[in-house]
């Protein structure tokens, strides 16, 4: 009898010991977080917000810079939590494709996922690819929380999908200008709401105009006449906001706060009388030569 119940203590303290393993690896993973952009949705709000229409050929977006302006908003809302990645889905003729569509593909930690368009120029198959990555990332346990930036009431699926799995999905939506812009059903299946309001928005649409400053009015900049400027902009803003600035800026590397970011490309866009809007390596030699100076400086 004592031999069997010294056996069975001897077996718990086994079981206790590997369940206190088991509960040590998981505090030790670090929670992961992903974001999910459905473009549509993205081009539509953000230009009824900040341009008064949903036609794109009516404003320019600075997808880049928005993209970076969202993951510095994530990282600041799971400030617990690494970035897998964004996912940006979007429509396209025949999946091809657009040179803007190729150019946010390059950026990095993106990934451009396209449905097709339609005649009407209208989305399809986009929802279903959201739902998919959704539920695969979670089944997985690849994202602990997912930040979705969209409306359609064909999403509430994919949250039900994720949350099935474990997963947090927290919905992103923009400002509208009067109503809503987002699904209710959307609203009430999701675990958190956050928006994005005007004033996070606006650096980011402007209005097309036959102004001569826009891009190929002029001669094209080489990529290192442009990290140059970035790192004449790294030494006045080194300058004016000082070292206190820096170190709190370095752990982000490599990226921006959105709106130190967006004053980069306005100084540099005026220095260099070119419109980078939409040219990714131009952008990115920005960032490179803005960073090579601050970490010299460090």
């Amino acid at each position: 009898m004592n031999n069997d119940l010294a056996a069975l203590g001897a077996r718990i303290d086994r079981t206790n010991e590997l369940l206190e393993r088991m509960l040590a690896e998981v505090a030790k993973t670090p929670s992961t977080h992903a974001i999910f952009v459905d473009a549509g949705y993205l081009y539509a709000a953000a230009g009824r917000l900040v341009a008064g229409t949903e036609d794109r050929r009516a404003f320019d977006l600075d997808a880049e810079g928005l993209i970076e302006a969202l993951i510095d908003r994530a990282r600041t809302i799971f400030a617990d939590s690494r970035l897998l990645r964004v996912y940006w889905y979007d429509g396209a003729r025949r999946r091809i494709h657009t040179a803007e569509q190729q150019s946010i593909a390059e950026l990095p930690d993106v990934k451009v996922r396209l449905g097709n368009l339609n005649a009407n120029n209208q989305q399809k198959g986009v929802d279903s690819l959201i739902r998919s990555d959704l539920e695969s990332l979670a089944r997985h346990r690849a994202i602990s929380d997912a930040a979705l930036l969209g409306g359609d009431e064909d999403l509430v699926s994919a949250v039900e999908a994720a949350q099935g799995y474990g997963a947090r999905v927290h919905l992103w939506g923009i400002e509208a200008p009067e109503g809503r812009n987002q699904a209710e059903p959307l609203l009430w299946e999701v675990d958190s709401q956050r928006t994005l309001d005007l004033e996070f928005i606006k650096p980011y649409v402007s209005r097309r105009t036959a102004a001569a400053y826009e891009a190929g009015t002029g001669a094209r900049p080489t990529r290192e006449d442009v990290r140059f400027v970035g790192a004449q902009i790294a030494a006045k803003w080194l300058v004016s906001r000082g070292r206190e600035a820096l170190v709190e800026l370095l752990p982000g590397h490599p990226y921006l706060p959105g709106s130190v970011d967006q004053e980069l490309l306005v100084e540099a866009e005026g220095l260099l009388q070119y419109s980078l809007r939409g040219q990714a390596d131009l952008r990115r030699a920005l960032r490179d030569g803005f960073w090579d100076h601050l970490q010299v400086q460090y």
